[in-house]
C-alpha cells in the first residue's frame, strides 16, 4: 500500500505542477488583459474629457499653429534671419521700425534689429531653435527621471537610498544658476545647452514616477508576472512603464514650456545660443539697448516666448485635468 501510495502522489505532483503553472498564467493573462482593456478605457475617456475643454483645446490649436510656424520659417520669413540690410538702419544708425502700418512697402513688417537684420525673420527661425532645445531636453529629462524614479521605486534598498539621496541633493541646487555653471564650463553651444537644461531638469519629474511606481508595484498583475518567473528589469519596463504613460505625457507637456523659458534666460544672460544663430532671449538682450528708441526688439520676442509658454501651459493643464480630474484646478 505505501509503495502503490507513493507511486500515485509521483504521477499527481506532476499533474499538479503543470494545473499550478496553468493557473498562474491564466490569472497573469486575465490581469494584463484586464489592465490593458482598463487603460484603453480610461484612454478614451480622457480623450472625450479633453474634447470637452475649450481652454485646452485653443491651447492645442496655438501648439499646433508654433510648430508648423517653426517648420515653415524657411518659406514664411521674407528674409535670411542673418543677413544685413544696407537699407536695414535709419540714416542715424537706428533699427528701422515696423512698415507694417505704414505706407512704406513690407521689406520689413515687425521692423529690424540693431545690426540691420529683419526682426520677423529672426523671430520665425527663433521659434525652430526654441522648439528644438525644448523638446529634446524635455525629452532627455523625461528619459532621466522617468529612469531614476522607477528603478529606484522597484527595486528599492540600497538603490533606492543612493538614487534618491541623489536626487535630493539634485534638487537642492538653483535649476538656473546649476544651468549657468554648466554651459559656462561645457562652452554654449544648442547641444550642450538641451544636455545640460535634461540634466538639472529630471529631479521633479523622478519623484513623481517614484511615487506611481511605488503605488503599482505590489498590484495583482505586477505579482502574477512575477510568479510566472519574469525578471524585474523585464516587469518593470513591459508592465509597469505603460502604466505610467499618462503621467509621462502631461510631464513631456509642460516640461516644454518651463525649458522654452530656460532656454531663452540663458540666452538673455548671453551664455545659451550664440550670435548670429536667431534666439528669442538672445535677441531681447541685444534690444534692451535700445528699448527706448526701437521698443519692438523687446516687445516682439517676448510676445512669442509668452504665447509659446501660454499655449503648453494651457495644453498641458488641460491634459492633467483630463488624465487625472482629481487634479483639477491644482497648480
Amino acid at each position: 500500500m505505501t509503495l502503490r501510495s507513493s507511486k500515485s502522489k509521483m504521477k499527481l505532483d506532476p499533474q499538479r505542477k503543470l494545473i499550478t503553472e496553468l493557473s498562474v498564467e491564466e490569472a497573469a493573462a486575465q490581469s494584463e488583459a484586464l489592465s490593458l482593456s482598463e487603460q484603453s478605457g480610461y484612454l478614451a475617456m480622457a480623450w472625450r474629457r479633453l474634447r470637452r475643454d475649450r481652454t485646452a483645446m485653443f491651447g492645442g490649436v496655438l501648439v499646433i499653429l508654433i510648430v508648423l510656424v517653426a517648420i515653415l520659417a524657411p518659406t514664411l520669413s521674407p528674409h535670411d534671419p542673418v543677413e544685413q540690410f544696407r537699407d536695414g538702419l535709419t540714416s542715424g544708425g537706428q533699427p528701422v521700425p515696423s512698415t507694417l502700418f505704414t505706407d512704406s512697402d513690407l521689406n520689413f513688417p515687425l521692423g529690424t534689429d540693431a545690426n540691420g537684420r529683419d526682426l520677423l525673420s529672426r523671430i520665425l527661425y527663433g521659434a525652430r531653435i526654441s522648439l528644438v532645445v525644448g523638446v529634446l531636453a524635455n525629452l532627455l529629462a523625461v528619459a532621466i527621471g522617468t529612469f531614476v524614479g522607477s528603478v529606484a521605486a522597484y527595486f528599492g534598498g540600497w538603490v533606492e537610498t543612493i538614487l534618491m539621496r541623489f536626487t535630493d541633493m539634485m534638487m537642492a541646487f538653483p535649476t538656473l544658476l546649476l544651468a549657468m555653471t554648466l554651459v559656462a564650463i561645457l562652452k554654449p553651444s544648442i547641444w550642450i545647452i538641451i544636455l545640460v537644461i535634461g540634466a538639472v531638469y529630471w529631479t521633479w519629474i523622478a519623484r513623481v514616477i517614484y511615487g506611481q511606481v511605488l503605488a503599482l508595484r505590489d498590484r495583482d498583475f505586477v505579482t502574477a508576472t512575477r510568479a510566472l518567473g519574469a525578471g524585474r528589469l523585464f516587469t518593470l519596463f513591459h508592465h509597469i512603464l505603460p502604466q505610467l504613460l499618462p503621467t509621462i505625457i502631461v510631464w513631456g507637456t509642460l516640461g516644454i514650456a518651463t525649458n522654452v523659458m530656460l532656454e531663452a534666460s540663458l540666452s538673455y544672460l548671453g551664455i545659451g545660443v550664440q550670435p548670429p544663430t536667431p534666439s528669442w532671449g538672445g535677441m531681447i538682450h541685444q534690444g534692451q539697448s535700445f528699448y527706448r528708441a526701437a521698443p519692438w526688439l523687446v516687445i516682439f520676442p517676448g510676445l512669442a516666448i509668452m504665447l509659446t509658454v501660454f499655449a503648453f501651459n494651457l495644453f498641458g493643464d488641460g491634459l492633467r485635468d483630463a488624465l487625472d480630474p482629481s487634479q483639477r484646478g491644482r497648480g
